[in-house]
């Protein structure tokens, strides 16, 4: 890694950190953005709360908390698993460049079938 790239990555470690720290608590902040989904190209209409594509499950790595897209990886995240969680519905996702878990609750929106496929996956393993 070149010191370019490393001083870079120092840099991204310490904004997280600082932000972090002078945050102090993980307050979401609703960010209404349509998107294509980079996964399967589908135009998703936001509505502050969207987070994940309503088509295939596939989301991106944007934020660190909820909605302050100050995440800098911007890798996709593939749907691993669907969980139960304090009787919501959630789903996992997995940063594919850097393996970051997050969980991200299913919307009304999401495609039933789409759901059902990684239901069925999961239960191969």
């Amino acid at each position: 890694m070149g010191i370019t790239k490393f001083s870079q990555k120092i840099f991204e470690f310490l904004a997280k950190l600082w932000y972090k720290v002078t945050t102090m608590s993980q307050k979401f902040q609703k960010t209404v953005e349509d998107f294509n989904c980079e996964h399967c190209q589908a135009v998703i209409k936001g509505n502050g709360y969207t987070n994940h594509c309503s088509r295939c499950l596939w989301s991106k790595h944007v934020d660190i908390n909820p909605g302050d897209r100050l995440a800098t990886c911007g890798g996709l995240m593939m749907p691993q698993e669907l969980i139960l969680e304090h009787g919501e519905q959630q789903l996992i996702h997995r940063c594919r460049k850097c393996g970051q878990v997050k969980k991200n609750k299913v919307s009304a929106n999401d495609d039933f079938e789409a759901i059902l496929k990684l239901m069925k996956n999961v239960s191969k393993i």
